[in-house]
């Protein structure tokens, strides 16, 4: 994805703070990095939410779901969300399948390799 992508909101704040504050052009730049880490959610981690908790709530199961249940959620999620489902639509929506369908193969990956490995 490019520079600006879907959310440039914290770029746009960001730059113009940066240059306000720092009243260089670099400050807009500084400023534009920082905002693009909030647009990204590079910082979103910082609540306090483990890879696994983030897992648990991707696959929308509890921390107890047993093995039958999480593959069951994998599944009924991967076939609402499969970007094979949506190949005619436009880019956007490819896209956010795309993004989705990720997103539930690694929550899936880090449960079931928790669970095999004692994480």
């Amino acid at each position: 994805m490019n520079f600006i992508g879907k959310r440039y909101y914290g770029k746009i704040l960001g730059g113009l703070l940066g240059f306000v504050l720092l009243r260089h052009p670099i400050g807009l730049l500084i400023g534009a990095l920082i905002g693009h880490a909030f647009d990204a959610g590079w910082l979103r981690r910082s609540r306090g939410r483990s890879a696994l908790d983030e897992a648990y709530v991707v696959l929308d199961v509890p921390r107890n779901a047993s093995n039958e249940a999480v593959d069951a959620a994998y599944r009924r999620l991967m076939s609402k969300y499969h970007p094979d489902r949506v190949a005619g639509a436009a880019q956007e929506i490819r896209e956010l399948a795309e993004e989705r369908a990720r997103a539930i193969n690694s929550a899936y990956d880090t449960i079931l390799d928790a669970r095999r490995y004692g994480g």
